[in-house]
């Protein structure tokens, strides 16, 4: 999938039901199809893999970043077969975390997760990097996607 194509989940990504569809939060979100009990795999984040020079070209090219650090020399970059992954949100309260695994991107269920509800993450962009602002909404909000 590339983000110039409509987005989509990629079949087999995940064993749950997901929905791709406009967010409050921003452009796409994923929604949860049906119920997801605490502690399961969502999905697993796919994409190109590249190195961190590809990395710094790619953020400061493209329009919309969809890279996901792996390691302290590879990212994945969603926008390149991505697995729909790439389309989960920001939250500063999110429902998902990432666990990398054997050199796998693996978004888990932290809580239970109701039907119709977006999947969120948070980003953990670094205090030191240009400060994103957030628009996440929840309580929890700090105002920035980055951390502080």
């Amino acid at each position: 999938m590339t983000t110039t194509s409509k987005p989509s989940i990629a079949p087999g990504a995940t064993r749950f039901k997901l929905i791709l569809k406009s967010s409050k939060i921003h452009r796409w979100g994923v929604y949860a199809g049906e119920p997801i009990p605490k502690g399961k795999k969502v999905i697993e984040y796919t994409g190109e893999r590249i190195s961190r020079r590809e990395t710094k070209r790619r953020a400061e090219t493209a329009e919309f970043n969809y890279l996901f650090t792996l390691d302290s020399y590879w990212t994945l970059d969603g926008s390149v077969n991505g697995s729909g992954a790439e389309f989960i949100n920001h939250s500063c309260d999110p429902n998902i975390a990432a666990k990398v695994i054997n050199g796998h991107i693996l978004y888990m269920s932290k809580r239970d997760i109701r039907k119709g509800e977006e999947l969120t993450i948070d980003y953990h962009f670094p205090k030191e990097d240009e400060t994103v602002q957030c628009s996440c909404g929840t309580k929890k909000c700090r105002g920035t996607i980055n951390l502080v």
